[in-house]
């Protein structure tokens, strides 16, 4: 469907050349002389790469009905993931692929976002922070709170993240995901 490029706005989808994009920033440009014009930065829903585009204001563009869908994880099977809508009940089977690095910090029954474009998964996002289980890590050493040094540990998915040295196996810690950093310790 196509939309006057008047009409975008931030977060909406677009087809640009095949592939579908959302919309991370607009500005509307009214030069002293000549037309005005729209300078888009867009985000690919598949790569996450980004691209700029200026468009004259006569031009149209298509509009990409992009659903967002909260999606709770359940099991997985090889290279496959198994989700299930929270609205429909339906059940998605994604390819580890599609997910690319995310897999390491999903958690059974955790709820994550997928973005749906005619009933097909394009795109899952997890939440911004996890609070995960530390299950392996050396031991800490008293006094130990005041250095700014690091050590491996190992969460409940597996995955092996950088701690500060007074965090021990047992204890609960807040991860960002998009970075897989540790934020805190976390009371449980």
């Amino acid at each position: 469907m196509g939309i006057g490029i008047t009409e975008v706005a931030r977060g909406m989808a677009l087809r640009v050349e095949g592939e579908i994009y959302t919309i991370i920033e607009f500005s509307h440009v009214k030069p002293c002389k000549g037309n005005s014009f729209v300078r888009l930065k867009l985000r690919s829903v598949k790569t996450n790469n980004t691209l700029e585009r200026t468009y004259r204001s006569a031009e149209t563009l298509d509009d990409v009905a992009l659903e967002e869908r909260k999606m709770q994880y359940l099991y997985n099977t090889g290279d496959t993931y198994h989700f299930m809508c929270q609205t429909t009940y339906e059940e998605h089977a994604i390819p580890v692929a599609l997910l690319g690095d995310m897999t390491r910090f999903m958690m059974e029954n955790m709820e994550v976002s997928g973005f749906v474009y005619q009933d097909k998964v394009l795109k899952m996002a997890l939440p911004n922070f996890i609070v995960a289980k530390i299950v392996e890590t050396s031991p800490g050493v008293k006094g130990d709170s005041a250095k700014s040094d690091t050590k491996p540990a190992t969460i409940e998915t597996g995955a092996t993240i950088s701690v500060p040295f007074f965090v021990d196996v047992g204890e609960y810690v807040k991860i960002d995901t998009r970075d897989g950093q540790y934020v805190e310790r976390v009371k449980k």
